[in-house]
């Protein structure tokens, strides 16, 4: 067996132009163009290619950009007001803080200050909460981007034997909540869950956010099974030029999988492509219209 291989950039890029529909349709019988601001503090090298990237696909979407450049050492309060002072702006309607943060700023606090309404990350304690409850709300666009990608393979998610390896608050804990309402039955494994291979061995849907290099290997998985691999993971061996990994060892994994995710190439771009969804859906809800329904497609 040979997976099939699930094109990341292929399906955002599907979803990238119906947001982009969408907004100018916002524009042309509304007037309203949404507007995103990425807030950046110091100058990590990833965080300024990822925030690069993020404010391109806005510009290109037809949306405004709203972007802030902190120096290393600003003060909390600093970031505090910043935040207040766009949390107040009516031309902006969805404000990401890029993480992490400097040692000095404690990141949960800054979280917690920014509007849920515009909380475009989904990290707000709010959204975490309404989506815990089977609320509507902002729901992280990692997660978001990898239930749409399943469901380019199944046509429902329902009945169907999900395990995700990984609890963050980030990926693992909302995705499994996602999965939920997709009505799969959700186990959750991470680092002391006792003979992992076989609880993976068990699924029919695997999504792996663990963070650790080529980890689930590929008789771990059953047979036909899809997987969705969120790592993205720099490794070098022998001196030689380093390379992009997931948290599943994709070589072996192919071989086992009905469907598979690459790295780079499958989780990575449908996370843009769900931040401008969420922006669309923001700005929709503040001015009390109805979200235009979107859907990825394969």
């Amino acid at each position: 067996m040979t997976a099939r291989i699930i094109d990341g950039k292929k399906i955002s890029a599907d979803l990238r132009g119906k947001v982009t529909d969408a907004v100018h349709r916002l524009r042309r019988d509304r007037g309203i163009v949404p507007g995103l601001a990425v807030v950046l503090v110091g100058k990590n090298p990833a965080s300024e290619v990822y925030v690069r990237n993020k404010s391109k696909a806005v510009t290109e979407s037809g949306m405004h950009p709203f972007d802030r450049h902190l120096p290393e050492n600003v003060s909390e309060a600093e970031l505090l007001t910043l935040i207040a002072e766009l949390n107040a702006d009516d031309q902006v309607n969805g404000i990401l803080v890029q993480l992490p943060l400097p040692q000095q700023i404690n990141s949960q606090k800054v979280i917690a200050a920014i509007d849920p309404a515009k909380d475009v990350d989904g990290f707000h304690p709010i959204n975490a909460g309404r989506l815990a409850s089977g609320l509507p709300g902002l729901v992280p666009c990692t997660p978001l981007g990898c239930v749409m990608l399943a469901k380019t393979v199944h046509a429902s998610l329902a009945g169907l034997e999900a395990v995700v390896v990984g609890r963050s608050n980030i990926v693992g804990k909302p995705v499994a909540q996602l999965l939920l309402a997709e009505n799969a039955t959700v186990t959750i494994a991470h680092s002391k869950t006792r003979d992992l291979p076989a609880v993976c061995g068990r699924a029919d849907l695997l999504v792996a956010a663990m963070g650790q290099p080529e980890m689930v290997r590929g008789y771990w998985l059953k047979p036909g099974a899809t997987v969705i691999d969120v790592g993205i993971n720099r490794i070098s061996a022998d001196g030689s030029k380093s390379r992009i990994v997931g948290d599943v060892a994709y070589a072996e994994a192919k071989e086992v999988a009905g469907a598979i995710t690459p790295v780079p190439g499958g989780v990575g771009p449908m996370t843009i492509a769900c931040l401008l969804l969420n922006t669309l859906h923001a700005a929709c809800m503040q001015k009390s219209l109805p979200a235009p329904a979107i859907q990825s497609s394969a």
